[in-house]
């Protein structure tokens, strides 16, 4: 099953097209993932007043979705970037 996965031409295309986007606009995992940072800080403080489990739900995901992203896009900011 490895061996479909690697030969897959989807996946080549996929992983070229990713490659080449993000080593010309480095910076953009990383204020993808400030922005889902904000979102969460905006989510968890009207979860403040109201108190829902959905919007603490929310509030979680996106902060550490955010913080993962961010942390990623700075890694490959220096590898893609020479």
């Amino acid at each position: 099953m490895l061996k479909r996965i690697d030969r897959s031409p989807l996946l080549l295309r996929l992983l070229a097209f990713l490659s080449n986007f993000l080593a010309k606009q480095r910076g953009l995992p990383a204020v993808i993932g400030v922005i889902f940072i904000i979102i969460s800080l905006i989510v968890q403080t009207i979860n403040v007043g109201t108190d829902s489990v959905l919007l603490e739900y929310i509030g979680i995901l996106t902060h550490h979705i955010g913080v993962l992203i961010a942390i990623i896009g700075l890694l490959l900011s220096n590898p893609l970037g020479k």
